[in-house]
């Protein structure tokens, strides 16, 4: 005989499957907004409680919306919830005397659960509040690498773990880090502003390099069953086109990480086939590529041109641009790439921009020459945890036709797949090693 419980638990609704969705999409594009709109609101000092009640808003709209009715502003209703949240929390603490007339008048606006929220909180007063989050998680009292994680995890909604695969780290060293820059934000009381004269400069770097990262975690995810995550990508795009429209980001530098990211945006369609498999450069239909895309990032390329300087982003749009110019791969330019990764290596003398130079020796002269391009990499040990030294070592190495490169490129596509953690990856990387292996009779 059933429990009367569980003849209920049957009977009851079924829970809607498309908030799991919606609430991450939330996460990943309003999570950052509404947490750089209460900071203003409770000072900086309060960052880290900000987080973490939209934190809590967002499981408690999990929880409500699977079971009930969506709200017809999503955003609305979460920052709604986690403004009075905050409220509660800070009429119990001296914190509230000092904001009390402010709070009362956000208090006394209409409601955020409906049009409420755009009326009140109008695009250009959200757009400045991330772009004072963004440099306040830039500032110079945080390490650069604290500076960028911070800027990742509370204003794009990074996890801990794919910032600590983005630095090479561990997610308890990267969690610490973290921890120890909120409380160097509340005890230094951090002013929540965009800053200026000589403060602007090294706090800009380090914006640009958040988004740069955040790009790329969206045009190469770093895990999960899919190889591209285009929402991660708009993003990036979005935030850096905000930065390079405000009189304080309009920068050279600027204008050159938004030309890369749009023509490298401009092939996201063409990575991975209709069964969202790995597609290498010279397999993509470029009649597929995104010709609008290609065209406003040779027009941002154009506007980076202003001035003297020359920075890595400059270099990169470069390469991208020689790319999307081709028009076909045996038409690529490889001693013009090479020519500007012999500059962005000195630089930038990160190990994964030195691999990457690596490829276009090979493509440039030879197999061979990759190979002892890769062998002379300084640093090697930080990017031996990583797919692509082996993915590439035994992409060149089975391009010699002979024994001992074959079982080389056995070996080393084996290493490759150990690391890989996309779906797709593995799935290419599998392929090619039975490809190999076959090659190779073993």
């Amino acid at each position: 005989m059933k429990k009367e419980s569980d003849s209920f638990l049957q009977s009851g609704p079924a829970p809607n499957s498309e908030v799991p969705h919606l609430v991450e999409r939330l996460f990943r594009h309003e999570a950052g907004k509404i947490v750089a709109t209460l900071t203003r609101i409770f000072g900086s000092s309060n960052l880290a409680m900000a987080e973490d009640l939209v934190q809590e808003a967002l499981l408690r709209a999990l929880q409500v919306w699977s079971y009930g009715e969506i709200p017809s502003n999503p955003a609305g209703w979460i920052m709604q919830v986690a403004k009075n949240q905050a409220l509660d929390l800070l009429r119990r603490e001296d914190t509230f005397k000092s904001k009390e007339r402010e709070i009362a008048e956000w208090l006394g606006q209409s409601s955020l659960d409906s049009a409420g929220f755009d009326s009140l909180f109008p695009d250009h007063e959200i757009q400045d509040d991330q772009l004072r989050m963004m440099f306040t998680c830039c500032h110079s009292l945080l390490s650069p690498e604290s500076q960028v994680a911070l800027t990742l995890k509370t204003l794009c909604g990074f996890s801990v773990a794919e910032i600590s695969r983005a630095f090479l780290t561990s997610e308890a060293a990267l969690a610490k880090k973290l921890v120890r820059a909120r409380q160097k934000i509340r005890e230094a009381d951090i002013p929540f502003e965009i800053p200026a004269g000589e403060e602007l400069t090294p706090r800009l770097d380090s914006v640009l390099h958040a988004l740069y990262l955040l790009f790329n975690e969206g045009y190469k995810a770093s895990e999960g069953e899919s190889l591209v995550r285009e929402e991660l990508c708009r993003e990036a795009i979005r935030l850096t086109e905000l930065l390079a429209e405000h009189p304080v980001g309009n920068r050279p530098k600027t204008h050159a990480l938004l030309a890369l990211m749009l023509l490298a945006a401009a092939r996201l369609s063409t990575r991975v086939d209709a069964e969202g498999n790995l597609l290498l450069l010279q397999e993509q239909d470029r009649l597929r590529w995104d010709r609008d895309l290609i065209t406003q990032g040779l027009m941002s390329l154009t506007q980076a041109a202003a001035g003297d300087e020359v920075s890595e982003y400059h270099l990169q749009a470069g390469i991208a641009a020689c790319h999307c110019t081709a028009d076909d791969y045996q038409s690529t330019d490889w001693t013009r790439i090479l020519s500007l990764y012999d500059r962005l290596v000195e630089v930038n003398d990160s190990p994964v921009i030195a691999l990457n130079r690596a490829v276009a020796v090979a493509q440039a002269h030879g197999p061979r020459a990759g190979i002892e391009a890769i062998a002379r990499i300084p640093g090697q040990e930080k990017i031996k945890s990583y797919y692509l030294f082996y993915g590439v070592l035994a992409a060149l190495h089975s391009q010699l036709d002979d024994y001992p490169n074959h079982l080389a490129a056995i070996a080393h596509y084996r290493q490759a797949l150990e690391l890989s953690a996309t779906e797709p990856e593995r799935s290419f990387l599998a392929g090619r090693l039975r490809s190999s292996a076959d090659q190779a009779n073993v």
